[in-house]
């Protein structure tokens, strides 16, 4: 049964992609990096550096009567401070500019006895997909899952996954697909399939990361074809899929190729193992 949906899916994407597909969106609430305190948004540099969430110093955390939690590491913030200076030559002030930093802690991952400060930020109350919780649970060597607002990604040199809580999503098989993907690429740890996209260090955007990125996409589709999601999932991994293709010089051949790697990784986590001799 699963072989047949798996060729199901993988039609459908080609077909998508050669009819043209809509552009890829984010499925989560953005949850920007702001100051806990005044939920002010961080900004410029500030914005790329931290991930989302709330942030707040240690002097303002152990004053608010919370705790950062033993071994957890601060992130960066940096800002100008402007001095002023008198020049020899002219006798007139000059400001000069000089760059300072401090370090800001995340108080829904790094910190205790602190509560959200955010009233604005939309909460989706949804039921689980049984058929979806299955397959995660089912997989039985599977990595730690995190979870933690704002962004997706699987890190191979911790084995750990952190994807936005199911509350975060507007519709739930956006949540199921999302850590389908994550879950995909994790079978690639040396430990597991050893893919080479995951087991080798890929700069973003190269062929490795490109064709990882491929297999990651069309496994997560695959599996909400399993658990029974919906297609409208399908639609916006074509139009993911469809952007790594572009890097890979649109070369559909990729789509075949990716496709088995994708059906090894998702029958890996459905507890389906190969033998040396059935390796491609």
């Amino acid at each position: 049964m699963s072989q047949k949906i798996y060729e199901m899916v993988t039609d459908r994407i080609v077909k998508l992609l050669e009819s043209g597909v809509v552009p890829w969106r984010r499925p989560w609430k953005s949850g920007a990096a702001v100051n806990w305190l005044t939920q002010k948004p961080y900004r410029g540099i500030n914005a790329v550096l931290l991930e989302a969430g709330e942030y707040a110093t240690f002097k303002r955390i152990t004053e608010a009567g919370g705790t950062v939690k033993k071994g957890a590491k601060g992130e960066i913030v940096v800002f100008w401070k402007w001095l002023e200076k008198e020049n020899g030559e002219t006798g007139k002030t000059e400001k000069i500019p000089l760059l300072r930093y401090y370090k800001v802690f995340n108080i829904a991952t790094q910190c205790e006895g602190l509560e959200s400060k955010r009233s604005d930020e939309p909460v989706y109350e949804h039921d689980p997909i049984e058929e979806a919780e299955q397959l995660i649970t089912g997989f039985t060597d599977r990595p730690p899952i995190q979870f933690a607002p704002g962004r997706a990604f699987y890190r191979p040199s911790k084995d750990t996954i952190s994807v936005p809580p199911l509350e975060d999503y507007r519709q739930p098989e956006e949540y199921y697909c999302t850590l389908f993907h994550e879950l995909v690429h994790s079978t690639g740890h040396s430990k597991r399939l050893d893919r080479s996209g995951i087991t080798e260090l890929a700069a973003f955007g190269d062929e490795n990361y490109s064709k990882e990125e491929l297999i990651a996409e069309l496994g997560a589709a695959m599996l909400c074809g399993v658990s029974g999601i919906d297609n409208t999932t399908i639609d916006n991994s074509a139009a993911y899929i469809n952007g790594w293709l572009r890097a890979l010089k649109d070369d559909k051949r990729m789509i075949v190729q990716a496709a088995g790697k994708a059906q090894r990784a998702a029958d890996y986590i459905q507890g389906v193992r190969y033998e040396a001799d059935d390796e491609e």
